[in-house]
């Protein structure tokens, strides 16, 4: 043997070791997120808080008239939702949630949770604590943030362009002050009005039939000639003859 290949073969050790270290301080470092990391891939039959988490965000693509159960169970309601929303995003559409998924969602979201175009301040000029509604602070805040998940995938289906919150969750007080109705599902914190801005209110009551709301109350329905209100009610009610609906 040679010395020039004696001297190849012994440093052949600490170049590896060398080109090994290299890779793992280089490598990419397991995604995580302010608000809620994923750590596993999510698909039909499956079920837990993983599962419920993902519902939240994906809420606002359940398909015309329909609404996705937050229950935590991956059925095919989860699928189908998944699916459109990795079309809306130009993600490959198996309705498999997985690493792809979850970085658009992370890169959707906020680390309080709530979509990057919408906040809590935004749906609440009430009452900053969430308390003295129909429901406790905790759960109007948590039925606020579904909305704007719902919202937020209303937006980007009318073209990523701002759409203007008039009004959200609302105390027992606040309502008063304001002459809402002693049902109204703003106590619930569910419950967002919306005015007119780069989209008309009847475009905005159109468009609302497609991202989960039971409730949409628009132009040509009473006392909502100057905004449209949808809502998360237990069945539908549509409403706004002006618009069509």
């Amino acid at each position: 043997m040679n010395r020039r290949l004696a001297r190849l073969l012994s440093l052949f050790p600490i170049l590896a070791a060398t080109i090994l270290s290299t890779l793992v301080l280089t490598a990419a470092p397991a995604q995580a997120d302010g608000c809620y990391t994923w750590g596993r891939t999510l698909s039909q039959g499956m079920s837990g808080e993983d599962v419920r988490q993902l519902q939240i965000r994906v809420s606002g693509y359940p398909g015309y008239g329909g609404v996705l159960a937050l229950d935590g169970a991956y059925g095919a309601g989860t699928k189908a939702a998944v699916t459109r929303f990795q079309q809306a995003y130009g993600l490959g559409a198996d309705g498999v949630a997985g690493p792809a998924t979850f970085s658009k969602i992370y890169a959707l979201q906020d680390d309080d949770c709530t979509p990057i175009n919408f906040s809590y301040a935004e749906l609440n000029r009430c009452n900053g604590d969430w308390s003295g509604g129909a429901v406790s602070a905790a759960t109007a805040k948590s039925n606020a943030r579904v909305s704007m998940w719902k919202l937020q995938a209303m937006r980007h289906a009318l073209g990523d362009q701002p759409i203007t919150v008039t009004s959200g969750f609302r105390s027992v007080a606040c309502n008063n002050a304001v002459g809402g109705a002693p049902d109204s599902r703003h106590l619930y914190g569910d419950a967002v009005d919306l005015g007119a801005g780069p989209h008309s209110l009847c475009r905005l009551a159109q468009q609302a039939r497609n991202h989960g709301f039971n409730g949409i109350l628009g132009p040509g329905y009473p006392g909502h000639s100057d905004h449209t209100h949808v809502d998360h009610r237990g069945s539908r009610f549509w409403s706004a003859s002006s618009c069509g609906i």
